[in-house]
């Protein structure tokens, strides 16, 4: 049986294969690649590798537009910020969230071949116009659980299982793995 590392590499192969063979939307010269699945999957480590694979091509992250506040419903702000630019063949400019009150820096997503979006609700029905390939992270909540705890302290228990639930809301409405090209355990 292989082990999880070459399942891993063969994922990220077939996504990266995928990507290249993935058409942009109608009037798009950029494809966009949708890595999507709930807090704490493994989105981030696999669009990082999907972004070198692709040629170290910039990663949009949906963590950029949310906030603990607003999980899910920050979406207008990146279609309008982001996506509607790079469809017209325009620059996208935005300013990131402050997650912990610092100062953000604008930050300038070029049209290019491909931008990854990575994130909670990155493949949302709002997205779909944009995105030319959607990827979904699966992984069992309590790994998810256990890696945000990790990352963010003990004391965040609480944050995360209000997250969670807000996640759920969007994943029952949503339904974003039946509309994933590729579906790629994160555990």
């Amino acid at each position: 049986m292989p082990d999880s590392a070459s399942n891993d590499k063969a994922d990220l192969s077939v996504a990266i294969d995928a990507a290249h063979s993935s058409v942009a939307p109608d009037g798009m010269s950029t494809r966009v690649i949708a890595v999507d699945g709930p807090g704490g999957a493994g989105k981030s480590t696999f669009a990082a590798q999907l972004a070198l694979g692709l040629g170290n091509v910039q990663i949009v992250h949906t963590d950029d537009f949310a906030s603990w506040d607003n999980p899910i419903d920050w979406w207008p702000k990146l279609r309008e910020s982001v996506l509607v630019p790079l469809a017209a063949g325009d620059s996208a400019v935005y300013v990131p969230t402050s997650w912990e009150d610092e100062v953000k820096s604008q930050v300038v997503v070029q049209p290019a071949q491909f931008v990854v979006l990575e994130g909670v609700s990155a493949s949302r029905q709002a997205f779909q116009p944009y995105l030319a390939y959607s990827i979904w992270i699966e992984t069992p909540r309590d790994v998810r659980l256990r890696r945000g705890l990790e990352r963010d302290g003990l004391e965040a228990r609480e944050r995360w299982e209000e997250w969670m639930a807000d996640e759920d809301l969007y994943i029952a409405r949503e339904n974003p793995a039946d509309r994933a090209d590729l579906i790629v355990p994160g555990s």
